[in-house]
């Protein structure tokens, strides 16, 4: 079955993220773009594991208009670290921190996706581990001072620079590790 022909819903992407629209182009998954303001938070006693799927429920239920034959696509993106979130950097301070504290260790990258329309709902997220080589201050800085990671969990982008100079190892789905499991959402959209 070629889903994406026989996909009986218009898709609404509602993330600002240019990763996750790139990401759905590159699966040849056409979408329409729409706006969700909510504000991002979540039970301090949450499993952090559980919090990217929180949110992206959160996001999806705060999508009011969908209509019958519209499908909306949510997610939120973590990286955790000694069971601790580390979101998007305040400022370049900040990011530099953040990314010192992962260099040379293994972090988690979870994505939680909903998949939603008038009548169901699926909830799921995906986890990937990644490992940075070490990297001096100076790297770190070029990295936060060229490419400004301000928008992006955990202070990097894994296809950017810092992709190809400082990361050892991926164990588990790159594209997650992007914003969007979207070779998992591929085959969850085939169940609608």
């Amino acid at each position: 079955m070629d889903f994406i022909h026989d996909l009986k819903y218009e898709v609404l992407l509602a993330s600002q993220s240019p990763r996750r629209r790139e990401l759905l182009a590159l699966a040849a998954i056409p979408f329409k773009p729409v706006n969700v303001d909510v504000e991002e938070v979540y039970p301090l006693d949450l499993d952090v594991s559980l919090v990217p799927e929180y949110l992206a429920e959160l996001k999806a239920n705060a999508y009011n208009a969908l209509v019958e034959n519209q499908l909306l696509i949510t997610a939120d993106t973590v990286v955790i670290l000694d069971n601790v979130i580390y979101g998007k950097p305040k400022d370049r301070t900040a990011a530099i921190q953040m990314l010192s504290l992962l260099q040379s260790r293994t972090h988690r990258v979870i994505t939680g996706v909903c998949l939603k329309t008038t009548t169901r709902k699926k909830l799921f997220k995906v986890e990937t581990d990644v490992t940075f080589y070490p990297m001096n201050e100076s790297q770190l800085e070029f990295y936060v001072d060229r490419y400004k990671p301000y928008d992006k969990a955990g202070s990097y982008a894994v296809q950017e620079w810092i992709g190809v100079h400082g990361i050892e190892r991926i164990d588990g789905d790159y594209f997650n590790v992007m914003g969007l499991p979207v070779s998992r959402m591929v085959r969850e959209l085939s169940d609608f």
